[in-house]
């Protein structure tokens, strides 16, 4: 065993071994930054961000080609959704926010808000078609759902962040001001989420682009939204953004949990009746640690104490780590019945992702060590079978069967998820070097 292998055995055999209460000092946690912030510097300049860069802007017709097989050789498809355009656009804008190649990721990030704009943007009635063919001039499904739609906000939000343009921030407020008019729920709360082009709600019971049926709340449409107005509200500082956010705070911490279970559920009726008929009685893992994290993110933002929440960050980690964790070999699984192993082992990029960031917020929120060692195990799995350095970019999923399945890159993968837990977990760990 090489020297690097032994010292990454005993730190989490140390971690592991510590009481609960024990608490790193700060020297502690600038050796932990020491150790791990070169190892997640290359990840991502090394192997994201150049993947992104050198083969997904379309210079011929604007945005993005998300469309790359297992071993980043472009595939014919190629059409262009709004989830993945738009975070591809949050991905270059946040890079560069975080101070890399700031002039070429802006641009890049230009390119995307551009095609976004001019391509992707219903001139008619406002709004975003959900998914146009490479030249952007024919709209393959035009209707609305909130789900893309939060994703859009995300990016211009992030985009003006970035750039201080502020053709870009009115061009998000008024957005924003669409889908307060057009979505809000004023009866119910929350917002609704299907729509045909000119916003007329969907039926209820026909089929939508996110696989349920219309009529229907989703928690994970939820938590993007969550993610999205958070980042607008720190953008623009509007009041009624703010009044959104501790609403989908108490959503998110809340209504969506199964109070017995400790867990969440995806599937809601317009009045927040949870639906847990067929195959909705699931837990989502990955799901509820991204939730974790995100909803620190928001508290942060908007100056609500997470100390409140700390009971429910724990018990929505502790079940995913209960059920949906693999300890022999790391990583996390898909989903799994209610109080019982997991099902659908296999090991998505995207939530050993979000696994990465929330252990470590989970980490510095309660100094528990059995966080970090959480942090470790997942950046070890990370490291040694989702990270292609040949091909570029990290592999779909690790089958139980411990073989790389799936695309690079597609209308649902983009250098969103990863690049997004590793910038935040660098800048996280460059604190505590400072320090």
């Amino acid at each position: 065993m090489s020297r690097l292998l032994l010292r990454r055995a005993w730190l989490i055999v140390t971690l592991l071994l510590l009481p609960a209460s024990f608490a790193w000092g700060a020297s502690d946690r600038a050796a932990a930054a020491a150790e791990y912030l070169p190892r997640l510097e290359k990840i991502l300049t090394e192997n994201i961000a150049p993947f992104w860069y050198d083969k997904s802007i379309d210079r011929e017709h604007g945005g993005y080609i998300i469309d790359f097989d297992a071993q980043g050789r472009r595939k014919s498809r190629c059409t262009k959704m709004i989830v993945t355009q738009a975070r591809t656009v949050w991905l270059f804008s946040r890079m560069a926010r975080a101070g890399y190649r700031r002039d070429e990721y802006l641009e890049a990030a230009e390119v995307g808000y551009q095609f976004l704009k001019d391509k992707m943007w219903d001139a008619e009635h406002g709004g975003f078609y959900w998914e146009v063919d490479v030249t952007g001039d024919r709209q393959l499904r035009p209707n609305k759902h909130l789900y893309g739609q939060s994703f859009a906000l995300y990016a211009l939000s992030e985009y003006y962040l970035a750039s201080g343009k502020q053709e870009v921030l009115d061009f998000a407020v008024r957005f924003f001001n669409l889908l307060e008019a057009k979505a809000y729920d004023q009866t119910y709360g929350g917002y609704r989420e299907s729509f045909t082009p000119d916003w007329t709600e969907t039926p209820a019971g026909e089929g939508t682009y996110m696989g349920a049926p219309a009529g229907l709340k989703l928690m994970n449409t939820h938590l993007h939204l969550m993610e999205a107005i958070t980042t607008f509200y720190r953008a623009s500082k509007l009041p009624v953004a703010r009044e959104r956010l501790i609403e989908l705070v108490n959503i998110q911490s809340n209504t969506v949990l199964r109070k017995t279970l400790g867990g969440c559920t995806d599937k809601y009726d317009r009045d927040w009746t949870p639906r847990l008929d067929a195959d909705y009685a699931q837990v989502s893992y990955g799901h509820d640690i991204e939730n974790v994290w995100l909803l620190m993110d928001t508290c942060n933002a908007i100056g609500l104490s997470n100390y409140p929440f700390g009971d429910l960050y724990a018990t929505l980690f502790d079940y995913s780590l209960k059920y949906g964790y693999d300890p022999d070999e790391g990583g996390f699984y898909y989903t799994g019945p209610f109080n019982q192993s997991a099902t659908d082992r296999s090991k998505s990029w995207w939530v050993q992702a979000e696994a990465l960031i929330s252990a470590l917020q989970m980490y510095r929120f309660t100094d528990d060590p059995k966080y970090l060692a959480i942090f470790e195990k997942t950046l070890v799995f990370i490291e040694q079978y989702l990270v292609d350095w040949q091909q570029g970019e990290w592999h779909h999923i690790i089958a139980p069967d411990g073989t790389r399945r799936g695309d690079k890159a597609s209308p649902w993968k983009a250098g969103y998820h990863n690049g997004r837990a590793i910038i935040e977990c660098i800048e996280i760990l460059q604190a505590w070097q400072t320090r």
